[in-house]
C-alpha cells in the first residue's frame, strides 16, 4: 500500500502514515518545496484519504552552499512546503534538518480516521476501467529544460521540439507536480473505487504492476491510452529507450493517481474532477479477468494534453 495502515489502541481508528523525500529537480526553490509537500500527500490520497491531520517535514541543506545561497534558497524552500500544506488543510508542526552534501526535500504526512475514510487498494473487478487523473512526462520534460544548457543533448531531440515548446512543458510540468490530489480522493468515495495507487518513481506500468499483483480476485490491467504532457512523446522517442515515456516506465514525480472504477461511474467521475480542479482525468484502461499482470498494448493511443496552467 501507498501507506501504512495501523489498527490503534483506541477502538475503531487506525494510523494512516506515509513518508517520502527526494532531491531538487526543478530551479525554483519555492516550487520545489510546494512539489515535495503534493508528493508526500499523495500516499494519503492514494489510499481516499481527504484529510491529513499533520505533517512533518525533511529537509537537507547542503554544505556547499555559501551562507547567501542557503539563506535565499532554504527559506523558499520551506515557504513553498508550508503553503502546499495550508491548501490541503493541514499544517506542518515538527520535523528534522540536517546538513549534508546534498539538497533533499520531503516529509511525512499522518491521520488517524475511521475505515470508512480510506479505501484499501485491493479490490479491482472484472469490468472496472482504469482513470488516470494527471498526464505524464514530467521527467521528460524536466530533463528537456536542463539540455537547454547542454548543447550535446540538445542537439538530440531540437528537431522535434524547440526552445518555446520546452520551456512550456517545463512550466506545465511543475504546476501538475504541485497540484494536490485531494479532490481525487475525495470523488474515489463518491463514486465506489475499488483501489488506486499514485504515479511517481517506476512510472506508469510499473505502479500499475504493483497495484494488480495484490488484487484480491484474479484480475488484470490492460492499458490503451496515454495522456501526456504535449510534445514529450516526440522527445522521448528521439532519445531512444532513456526514458521508456512510451512503455510505461518513465519516472513522474507527484503524479496522478491510477484509480479503479466502476466503468459506470468514471465518466462522471471525470467529470466531476474537470469541474473542480479545472483539470481532465483520463479512462486509459480496463480490468480484466487475468493473473495479476498489467500490460500497455503494443499502440497505444497517445494523448498530447496541454493544461492550462493558473
Amino acid at each position: 500500500m501507498d501507506s501504512c495502515v495501523v489498527p490503534l489502541r483506541q477502538g475503531g481508528l487506525s494510523l494512516v502514515q506515509t513518508t517520502d523525500f527526494f532531491y531538487p529537480l526543478v530551479d525554483d526553490p519555492y516550487m520545489q518545496g510546494k512539489i515535495a509537500c503534493a508528493n508526500v500527500l499523495s500516499d494519503l490520497y492514494a489510499m481516499g484519504v481527504k484529510t491529513c491531520d499533520n505533517m512533518l517535514m525533511l529537509l537537507g541543506v547542503s554544505n556547499k552552499m555559501s551562507d547567501k545561497e542557503r539563506d535565499t534558497v532554504v527559506p523558499l524552500i520551506i515557504r513553498g512546503f508550508k503553503d502546499l500544506a495550508e491548501e490541503a488543510g493541514t499544517m506542518v508542526q515538527g520535523g528534522q534538518t540536517v546538513l549534508n552534501p546534498w539538497v533533499t526535500i520531503g516529509g511525512v504526512a499522518t491521520t488517524v480516521c475511521p475505515p470508512n475514510e480510506f479505501i484499501e487498494p485491493g479490490n479491482a473487478v472484472v469490468g472496472d476501467v482504469l482513470v488516470l487523473t494527471k498526464p505524464l512526462g514530467t521527467q521528460v520534460a524536466v530533463n528537456a529544460h536542463q539540455w537547454l544548457d547542454e548543447p550535446e543533448r540538445w542537439n538530440r531531440i531540437r528537431l522535434v521540439v524547440s526552445e518555446e515548446d520546452v520551456e512550456m512543458s517545463y512550466q506545465v510540468s511543475m504546476f501538475l507536480m504541485s497540484k494536490l490530489n485531494r479532490t481525487a480522493a475525495k470523488l474515489m468515495h463518491k463514486y465506489n473505487a475499488h483501489g488506486a495507487t499514485d504515479i511517481t518513481g517506476f512510472g506508469l506500468l510499473g505502479h500499475a504492476k504493483n497495484l494488480v499483483q495484490h488484487q484480491k480476485n484474479e484480475v488484470s490491467f490492460t492499458i490503451h491510452n496515454l495522456p501526456i504532457i504535449a510534445k514529450m512523446a516526440a522527445v522521448a522517442k528521439a532519445c531512444g529507450n532513456m526514458f521508456q515515456l512510451l512503455q510505461g516506465y518513465s519516472a513522474e514525480t507527484s503524479g496522478g493517481l491510477l484509480i479503479c472504477l466502476p466503468r459506470e461511474q468514471a465518466a462522471s467521475f471525470c467529470k466531476d474532477i474537470e469541474s473542480e480542479d479545472g483539470l481532465q482525468s483520463w479512462i486509459i484502461g480496463i480490468v480484466e479477468k487475468g493473473q495479476r499482470k498489467a500490460r500497455i498494448i503494443d499502440k497505444p493511443r497517445v494523448i498530447e494534453v496541454t493544461p492550462k496552467i493558473e
